[in-house]
């Protein structure tokens, strides 16, 4: 049965989902191995309609906001040049959206893509190529970072080695976004978040916001040492809070990073307990951040694999449930509204 839609009203900007369509390559993925894998089973196809549906099904989500997934790329061009197809195809998606035909959600009113950093300055013509295709709405890039010396913590996402974001290039690369006035989004492993520390200092001028809390880790070897590792996780969060140029994502802890019991259980898990999973690593980014620089968010389609759209949201107003009118719009709207720079 589903849930009642808590504090129905509330205005939600969702500052963090993906598109895709992996249709006409399903017939080349092969079975599910890693938990991950099975985000593309249970989600090969997610685009407008898809989105549309899911903002519709009772929370008063105003806007969203698109972050890259390597979907869309051009099919020919310089290598560099072929990301820029991902924000061509989303600013038509939010044109479709601004139509007002589809409703009264402004879907993708913001555009995070990515870029090769490790271009160094070269990258800025990228940065210029994006902005020329996502006018206003592009805002920055995600340029993931995640590493882990175990493979089997990141699966088929194992794509970086480690220490990218402390080469001398990335480091290049990353200046040309603060000439520009663009964000960046860090998706790392929690433990790398040493490294953002160390990059938010040299660049306190650039926006930046971390994806998911920082990704804790339950997975592979760290197999039940989510309780032992959170002291570790909490002081580099305390850390990287003292940073006035970082926000934090409070989020993505549906995915199998964390391997939390509600993760692919047979039985959906309900609002309730995605909360009590969550709540401490919630609870302790507001903490440290303030709800000033906190945004909650779906990181729908992945978040499914634990949960529908109406329940995940339903689990973050119950972690909220004791915070301020003022907080919780800062929390669900405030937030995300002004570092995404969307005018709402």
């Amino acid at each position: 049965m589903a849930e009642a839609i808590i504090d129905p009203d509330l205005p939600i900007i969702d500052p963090h989902h993906h598109l895709w369509d992996r249709r006409p390559v399903m017939h080349l993925i092969p079975p599910p191995v890693h938990p991950f894998d099975h985000i593309s089973y249970r989600k090969g196809h997610y685009l407008l309609d898809q989105l549309l549906e899911d903002t519709g099904s009772g929370h008063n989500i105003v806007a969203t906001v698109y972050l890259e997934c390597r979907s869309m790329y051009r099919a020919e061009g310089p290598a560099e040049m072929k990301p820029v197809g991902e924000t061509e195809f989303v600013n038509g998606v939010a044109a479709m959206a601004a139509s007002g035909l589809y409703g009264k959600t402004l879907a993708c009113a913001g555009i995070v893509s990515t870029a090769e950093l490790l271009l160094g300055a070269d990258v800025g013509r990228v940065l210029d190529a994006h902005m020329a295709a996502g006018g206003a709405r592009f805002k920055g890039i995600r340029r993931s970072t995640s590493y882990d010396a175990d493979p089997g913590v990141l699966g088929p996402l194992n794509r970086n080695p480690p220490g990218v974001i402390m080469e001398p290039k990335f480091r290049e690369g990353f200046a040309e976004l603060g000439k520009r006035g663009l964000s960046f989004d860090a998706w790392m492993m929690e433990p790398q978040l040493p490294e953002l520390i160390d990059l938010a200092r040299q660049f306190p001028e650039t926006p930046i916001v971390l994806d998911h809390v920082g990704t804790p880790l339950g997975i592979a070897s760290y197999a039940g040492k989510l309780p032992e590792r959170f002291g570790v996780w909490r002081e580099n969060i305390r850390a990287l809070a003292t940073c006035e140029n970082v926000h934090v994502k409070l989020g993505g802890l549906a995915m199998p990073f964390c391997n939390f019991p509600s993760m692919l259980s047979e039985t959906r898990a309900p609002s309730e307990q995605l909360a009590k999973e969550w709540g401490p690593y919630v609870e302790t980014c507001i903490e440290a951040f303030g709800p000033k620089r906190a945004m909650f968010e779906s990181n729908f389609p992945v978040d499914e694999v634990s949960c529908d759209y109406p329940t995940l949201w339903n689990a973050l107003k119950r972690i909220a449930s004791g915070a301020s009118a003022d907080e919780k719009r800062e929390l669900f709207f405030g937030t995300a509204n002004r570092f995404y720079r969307l005018g709402l």
